[in-house]
């Protein structure tokens, strides 16, 4: 049976973009000295059965106003993110998504982020993680404009959301599309969007 939350909140399809985002300053700071796939990605230890990222990948999660769990999560997030599935739907006026796992364990980390994040948008606490993208900004300076409709599903969670101001739902797309692609392609796609944006961005 689904399990359904509503909240005049922000940003839920983020919780992956700094995730997938983080991973490429983690490479950049130490995964150069042995290659840009190894000493990252397959890591594992006694407490899960998933690919961890290591501790490396951890402390990249870390942001200005992120705990230990978030961070967790988000390393997890990323090291299996070739066990998520993910589809978009663009609405007239917001987006549509399903993101889920036929991995339970990973499901329900997901599920335990998102709600995480729901909570976090809704008194518009930026996690400050140093990778994300501009647009997370955007969404969370116009939190008060989207209004999400959260579904969880039995191997994820669907997320609708919808906005008055055309920016927003401009936005919405934007942000939809670019968690998309980095569950599509992890860090590689990070990676391009970071040198498309030049340093200091």
């Amino acid at each position: 049976m689904k399990n359904k939350l509503t909240a005049k909140i922000a940003l839920v399809s983020g919780v992956l973009v700094i995730a997938l985002s983080a991973v490429v300053y983690a490479q950049s700071q130490s995964g150069m000295r042995q290659g840009p796939m190894h000493g990252m990605m397959n890591h594992q230890d006694s407490d899960t059965s998933l690919r961890t990222g290591g501790q490396g990948m951890q402390r990249m999660m870390q942001g200005t106003d992120t705990t230990q769990a978030e961070e967790r999560e988000l390393a997890l997030l990323f090291a299996n993110h070739q066990l998520l599935s993910r589809n978009v739907t663009h609405l007239p006026n917001g987006i549509e998504t399903l993101t889920e796992s036929d991995n339970p364990e990973l499901a329900a980390i997901l599920i335990s982020h998102v709600v995480g994040m729901i909570n976090r948008a809704d008194t518009g606490r930026d996690p400050g993680v140093v990778i994300q993208s501009p647009t997370l900004d955007d969404l969370f300076q116009n939190r008060g404009d989207i209004q999400t409709h959260i579904e969880t599903t039995t191997n994820g969670i669907k997320v609708v959301q919808t906005a008055s101001d055309p920016n927003s739902v401009k936005a919405l797309h934007t942000h939809a599309d670019e968690v998309t692609d980095m569950v599509e392609r992890g860090m590689m796609s990070v990676h391009e969007a970071m040198m498309s944006r030049g340093p200091g961005h």
